[in-house]
């Protein structure tokens, strides 16, 4: 794995540093070819997709490429307030983009259709998003504790230090928060079909239940005497840079990341829970509609048979028509 030997500017940290770690890099391209051939299938075949869904989809890809395939990917393993960048992208940025692009959707779109061998991808999928460990790992009683104990139960228990000692601990850790992410944010999203979501209110509920933990833990990095993770605490003397301003840095963007993101999932839900309205009150209008349509055919109906039977019966008045 490519380790820096300068101090961290912006040019070293976005520069392109791939290797044989770089699993995470692979499977996000591999990803975003797939949905773009996706895309490219459905419209063919007379289908549209949004465009803003493809290109938030495209943004998480890239935003997942930014602090894996990049010099951050290295800095990360020698600065807190890198590393802990590389986890509030991974956890609080990528999954909301690449859920808003709805892949599940496009998936199920695509995918061919049948019970012969080419259906089988669409009817494994189909399994996978029924099956009982799905439901179970999309639940807001596992996604919630999950999400706190990524924070909590990495950073201040011994654990960090255990993931951080080579790159392939580093990469499981990197594939665990983005994980997380896509699972906690999956429900609340509820874009795609997903395992277990809940109404509206309650999904907000969910989104914002965590943030005071999410806050509090920003702080307490903040306020912290000693250095928390030992990897961290003795960054090279030629770069100059105090590890614990370096720690102090990263509590600050910890809290920071967990508020925007968090506002602009509240305002997705809120925007979808009153389109979600509109949309039933309509339907509930058209409903109406063609009952009203019926009852009307029927009341006429019974009056065109009074004619009748007055027509035939001399002497009795005609009812009249509506």
């Amino acid at each position: 794995m490519w380790m820096p030997t300068q101090p961290p500017t912006l040019a070293r940290l976005m520069a392109i540093q791939l290797d044989w770690t770089s699993v995470i890099p692979a499977l996000a391209v591999l990803a975003l070819a797939l949905y773009l051939l996706g895309v490219i299938r459905l419209r063919r075949s007379g289908v549209g997709w949004a465009w803003h869904r493809t290109m938030t989809f495209t943004l998480g890809v890239l935003s997942v490429l930014a602090v894996t395939a990049t010099g951050v990917q290295g800095y990360g393993m020698v600065l807190f307030s890198i590393h802990m960048s590389q986890h509030m992208v991974l956890s609080m940025v990528s999954p909301i983009l690449l859920l808003l692009g709805a892949p599940v959707t496009l998936a199920l779109r695509t995918l061919p259709r049948g019970h012969e061998r080419a259906g089988a991808s669409r009817r494994w999928l189909l399994v996978a998003l029924h099956s009982r460990f799905a439901a179970v790992v999309s639940h807001p009683g596992f996604t919630m504790p999950l999400f706190i104990a990524s924070l909590y139960g990495i950073y201040f228990t011994p654990l960090v230090d255990l993931m951080m000692e080579n790159a392939v601990g580093h990469i499981v850790m990197l594939g665990h928060f983005l994980v997380t992410g896509l699972l906690f944010f999956g429900g609340v999203l509820a874009v795609d079909p997903w395992p277990h979501s809940s109404r509206h209110p309650v999904r907000m509920l969910e989104l914002l239940l965590p943030m005071p933990m999410h806050a509090f833990f920003g702080v307490a990095i903040m306020m912290a005497s000693t250095p928390l993770v030992r990897i961290f605490s003795d960054p090279p003397a030629a770069w100059d840079i105090d590890p614990m301003a370096d720690q102090s840095t990263a509590g600050s963007l910890t809290w920071v990341f967990g508020e925007l993101p968090t506002i602009l999932v509240l305002g997705v839900v809120f925007f979808s829970w009153v389109a979600s309205d509109e949309r039933r009150n309509r339907a509930a209008d058209r409903a109406e509609a063609r009952s009203g349509d019926l009852d009307l055919a029927a009341y006429n109906a019974h009056l065109a048979q009074l004619a009748q039977q007055s027509a035939r019966s001399p002497g009795t008045d005609a009812v009249p028509s509506r």
